[in-house]
């Protein structure tokens, strides 16, 4: 079954004819379910240990070794669209295929993103691993401590005695056998359509994960030498400016102290204290720049204490990236290993090899967008497409003249951001009023000009939002589900920020996921997929053409999601000997640089 994905299709996804009726959950298709065991080291590629594989039409079960394993230089079992792979999480075994140079299966079933979806939202009793997912369905299973023990003997790398190897060899085949059950069990919850939609994004994944970022290591290696006397350092000469630390500590007094001395107007939590949350400095650095050094060194002193960034002999920054892992769909990679999770002084460490270079290609006010289109209101259609939609709301509004601009109404441009993006979270006028640390009147006026100038939006919000509490759940145009709780009483219920937001950010998940399906058909090689956006790499010679290729592909995903509606795309570059530049981090890194021995 080659799953097809069409902007000219009202379905989203075409299928072609089974091959063959069959006694599977499938009918037309072989099924075909398996497990690789492997050594896995943060940042390097995986060494597989052995496979089992199972043959649902022979009913024969199969396994093997590794040194059998290393010597194929294809898969045991057909990855042809007659064949549909079961796996679970297809992430550990799309790993294996690139390590081993085999292809990939066309058609994926992975039963981790199907049982996320199928709970979404709801409480898992024993979360979303295959156990957990085997205890769901009332299957029986192995405990979680034998598992827990065959892993380390699994990771511990060997050599194994001819006893442990059979261990593992069972191990494995239990595995296989659960997951056959698990396979039956899920089928009738499983719409095979787009299940195999999101089995081709896995595959997609494995390649990127595989690929990695590329990492200036010598760099990197020389920060690691130097910390934590080198965060010691930082913080002192950060701080000469802002008097906000007593040693590696940030006080709340000394603080406060500063913002009156500059005249700073900051919001507070609603006990009275400083709104200290990394979201707020986020949002007062526009207002206020000089801000962003202090911000990155707190962002530092959270969450780039040790340095975990998982980075390769080979200089390439590789994790899992967490597929289907928020309730939204986006990816969940960790932050600590991630490059671009923590600080953004840290971003500077991305450098393309000798002859190479990187594009960042990301969607223009992404979730603005989805908004306007999918609510199909008009005017905020007309804002989006002006190139700057919160100056254009400001004008609509008749806040600021017809020819105004970021420059000369910055302001003004300021407050209609944060009343654009916050009403798509169902912000109200208290909450406005404390992001602008402004009067509640003035949130209440902001949210009127919204509410005059985009009441399309408003009743398509309400009426989203009531729909999804009636059915208690939502759904996205290509399927991705989240439960809606029932409310209890006024403390315990559903999320109704959540509800509100839920169409914006999941919708603009599935659009990145159709746009890596989409860009990997032309052959675009991805190094990693960072919220709304892409990087990818190429030859110097050939990195105008891989970009070209990367908007296509994202701007046609934005249409098939939005039935026609197209999002830009924006686009930087990273040329050798150049590195990844961002200016919000930009003062940080060249602290650090000169604070290294």
């Amino acid at each position: 079954m080659k799953v097809e994905i069409s902007s000219e299709s009202s379905e989203q996804v075409k299928t072609k004819p089974p091959a063959k009726n069959c006694k599977t959950p499938f009918p037309g298709f072989r099924i075909v379910t398996y497990d690789f065991e492997y050594v896995s080291v943060d940042g390097e590629r995986p060494k597989p240990v052995c496979l089992v594989w199972h043959d649902w039409e022979s009913g024969e079960t199969h396994r093997i070794w590794q040194d059998e394993l290393l010597k194929m230089k294809k898969p045991p079992f057909d990855v042809s669209e007659k064949t549909i792979c079961c796996t679970y999480y297809y992430g550990a075994e799309g790993s294996c295929h690139q390590v081993l140079g085999w292809d990939h299966p066309e058609n994926v079933l992975d039963c981790f993103a199907e049982f996320r979806n199928r709970t979404n939202g709801a409480k898992v009793p024993c979360g979303n691993s295959l156990i957990g997912a085997m205890i769901f369905y009332g299957l029986p299973t192995m405990t979680g401590e034998m598992k827990s023990s065959m892993r380390d003997l699994i990771l511990s790398g060997g050599p194994w005695s001819i006893k442990e190897k059979e261990e593992i060899l069972k191990y494995c085949e239990a595995d296989v056998s659960a997951l056959n059950q698990l396979v039956i069990a899920m089928a009738p919850d499983i719409d095979l359509v787009t299940a195999l939609y999101r089995g081709a994004y896995s595959v997609c994944l494995a390649e990127i994960e595989d690929r990695g970022i590329p990492i200036d290591k010598k760099n990197l290696d020389k920060i690691r030498k130097a910390w934590p006397e080198l965060l010691e350092k930082l913080t002192v000469e950060v701080d000469r400016e802002y008097g906000c630390f007593k040693g590696s500590v940030f006080k709340h007094n000394l603080f406060a102290e500063y913002l009156i001395r500059n005249g700073i107007d900051w919001p507070r939590t609603v006990t009275g204290r400083l709104d200290l949350a990394d979201s707020t400095f986020r949002e007062k650095t526009i207002q206020y720049p000089e801000l962003e050094e202090l911000r990155e060194l707190r962002s530092t002193l959270s969450q780039t204490r040790n340095l975990k960034l998982t980075v390769g002999a080979d200089g390439r920054n590789r994790c899992m990236l967490s597929p289907f892992a928020s309730k939204t769909g986006r990816n969940q990679p960790s932050n600590a290993k991630f490059i671009f999770g923590p600080a953004k002084w840290v971003r500077f460490l991305i450098k393309p090899e000798a002859g190479m270079a990187l594009a960042y290609v990301d969607y223009s006010q992404q979730e603005f967008g989805i908004a306007a289109a999918l609510s199909n209101d008009k005017a905020m259609q007309e804002a989006y497409k002006s190139g700057d939609p919160y100056i254009t709301f400001a004008k609509q509004s008749g806040a600021v003249p017809d020819d105004a601009t970021p420059q000369s109404h910055p302001r003004e441009r300021a407050q209609f951001k944060t009343c654009a993006l916050g009403t798509l979270y169902g912000l109200g006028s208290e909450g406005m009023a404390q992001k602008l640390n402004q009067s509640v009147e003035t949130g209440r006026q902001l949210l009127r000009h919204h509410r005059n100038c985009y009441p399309d939006f408003w009743k398509w919000s309400h009426d989203t939002v009531a729909t999804a509490i009636l059915l208690r759940e939502m759904q996205t145009v290509m399927g991705w589900k989240m439960k809606v709780p029932p409310r209890i009483n006024a403390q315990e219920g559903p999320n109704m920020r959540s509800l509100a937001n839920f169409p914006m950010q999941a919708n603009g998940s599935e659009m990145l996921r159709v746009a890596v399906i989409k860009a990997h058909e032309l052959d675009v090689e991805i190094c990693a997929t960072v919220h709304d956006a892409l990087l990818i790499q190429a030859p110097l010679d050939l990195i105008d053409k891989a970009a070209l290729d990367t908007q296509q592909a994202m701007e046609e995903a934005s249409e098939l999601i939005l039935k026609g509606f197209s999002l830009k795309t924006d686009t930087e570059f990273v040329k050798w000997p150049d590195r990844y530049f961002d200016e919000r981090g930009a003062g940080m890194w060249s602290k650090i640089m000169k604070l290294l021995p």
